[in-house]
């Protein structure tokens, strides 16, 4: 013990004792002492007072990063296409039959009245589903949040665009205020949430106009039930969301600062400049001898010699080391670590796809897990609560409502499977072979081939009858039809000669 808990064990021995105890706790790591090298910030507010405070700013600072820096967009748009792809979160129905059997009629009517609604799915009418899911991806990695009233049946002044009595109204981050907090009849709101005792969202207060467009700041209240609210949480009991930049927001503005400092370096340094050295004082002969005080004009072009030089005079050139020889060097490495702060990869970000076959394939897997996450987020949040509150509706809308059949299991309506958009084949034929070798020996399925690939499993087999039916009765045949193996691909054994080696197919020398 010090002095001090010494002092403090004659009235209070059980302080003393705890306070020496805690000492010696600390003192066990050395992380938890500040020193002349280790400064040791500490964060001691909670998740939802820092983004009370700092949440409005971070969202704009991501905005004008969107608006206007290059990188950011191409960082922010490939992640869209990682995450939600150019057709969107793909759903296919699962429901069941009492056999327990997929119901494949049920599930190909859902799938076809599915794709009429994603036509226009929002108030707007303006973005189709693949379109509004983009959108609310790039917001909510942006924005760290976004927001979707759910509008069910019939609504005053509104005309659901696709027909069914379910639409989605698009709000941005700010139409739910972040500084919105009181206290009323024993329940609490909180950053524009109201809570139970449970902490559980029992609904929103939301403003009937954009805070930024219009001077109203009338608000309404709107059940949790009824919202689709896709955020960016990182904390336990956090209630709004964060923006995925919010940790490379600063290396992201000083980079495109540097960038444009050095662009503005090399402009300089490529406009070509001389100048004319007139030695030392002694052969200064004033005005008179140097041209009477007018400013000389040198003609200058190519193979120009200066023969009006003055005694004691010569040319010299003006010189830069820009562009800069390491700048790609420094912003690669800016680059990665960005990539780092935001769940992406660097080639993706920088545009740079160099090495082997093996070393691409590892990134692109490694990088992908980071999507799968971001996926899986997005279908939990947003995908798969506005699936099932379409398809409600769908069986309830007054013109044309879905119909059941009698056979099918009610439990299992809403069932559905849900995927994004897939890894690419960096070398579709090793892919292949790959997926060949898992469905023989019985590791995968052809289902799964066909999502690895971006399609939807029950079109593709619905075609692809079509087509050998076709084939069948018109005489047509291919070497993609079933027993169809050209002899080049065919050894003596009956065995194909197709592998690693061999990918042409052609016959070995010694058959």
């Amino acid at each position: 013990m010090n002095w001090l808990e010494q002092t403090i064990e004659a009235v209070a021995p059980g302080w003393a004792a705890e306070r020496a105890r805690s000492r010696l706790l600390i003192q066990g790591y050395d992380a938890a002492l500040p020193g002349k090298h280790h400064k040791g910030k500490r964060k001691s507010n909670s998740a939802n007072s820092a983004i009370g405070f700092a949440g409005a700013s971070l969202r704009e600072q991501a905005r004008w990063l969107d608006d206007n820096h290059d990188l950011v967009i191409g960082l922010l748009d490939k992640m869209e296409e990682r995450i939600v792809g150019a057709k969107g979160i793909g759903v296919e129905p699962m429901p069941l039959d009492l056999a327990g059997d997929r119901h494949v009629e049920l599930a190909k009517e859902i799938r076809r009245r599915w794709a009429a609604w994603s036509l226009k799915p929002e108030v707007t009418g303006r973005l189709t589903r693949p379109s509004m899911e983009r959108t609310v991806a790039r917001a909510w990695m942006r924005d760290g949040e976004a927001f979707g009233h759910q509008l069910r049946g019939n609504i005053a002044k509104l005309q659901h665009p696709s027909g069914c009595q379910y639409s989605i109204e698009l709000l941005e981050a700010e139409f739910v205020p972040l500084d919105l907090n009181l206290t009323k009849e024993g329940r609490e709101l909180k950053q524009g949430c109201w809570l139970n005792a449970w902490n559980q969202i029992t609904a929103f207060e939301v403003y009937k106009q954009h805070p930024r467009e219009y001077h109203s700041r009338a608000t309404k209240t709107v059940p949790a039930d009824s919202m689709l609210h896709i955020a960016n949480r990182r904390y336990l009991r956090q209630l709004r969301g964060i923006s995925i930049l919010h940790g490379v927001i600063m290396r992201l503005a000083d980079l495109k600062d540097y960038e444009e400092s050095e662009r503005v370096a090399a402009r300089i340094a490529a406009a070509l400049a001389f100048y004319i050295k007139r030695g030392d004082a002694q052969s200064w002969e004033g005005s008179e001898g140097q041209g009477n005080g007018k400013q000389r004009q040198i003609n200058f072009g190519p193979g120009t010699t200066f023969d009006d030089l003055k005694p004691g005079e010569s040319v010299g050139m003006i010189e830069s080391n820009r562009p800069n020889t390491h700048l790609s060097e420094f912003r690669n490495g800016q680059l990665r670590a960005v990539a780092a702060g935001t769940r992406s990869g660097y080639s993706s970000i920088a545009r740079d796809y160099k090495g082997s076959y093996s070393s691409q394939r590892q990134e692109l897997v490694e990088q992908f897990e980071g999507f799968a996450v971001l996926q899986d987020e997005f279908v939990a949040q947003w995908a798969r609560p506005n699936y099932r509150a379409w398809l409600e509706m769908e069986t309830l809308r007054r013109d044309n409502p879905l119909v059941l059949p009698v056979d099918v299991d009610r439990d299992t309506l809403f069932d559905a499977t849900y995927s994004g958009p897939v890894m690419p084949w960096i070398d579709p034929y090793k892919e292949a072979q790959g997926w060949k070798m898992r469905i023989r020996g019985g590791a995968g399925t052809q289902a799964q081939w066909i999502r690895a690939a971006g399609d939807n499993p029950d079109e593709v087999l619905a075609q692809r009858v079509g087509e050998v039916t076709y084939n069948l009765e018109h005489n047509l045949t291919f070497d993609t039809d079933a027993g169809q193996v050209s002899n080049a691909g065919v050894g003596h054994s009956g065995q194909s000669n197709l592998s690693d080696d061999n990918p042409e197919g052609t016959a070995n020398e010694d058959e």
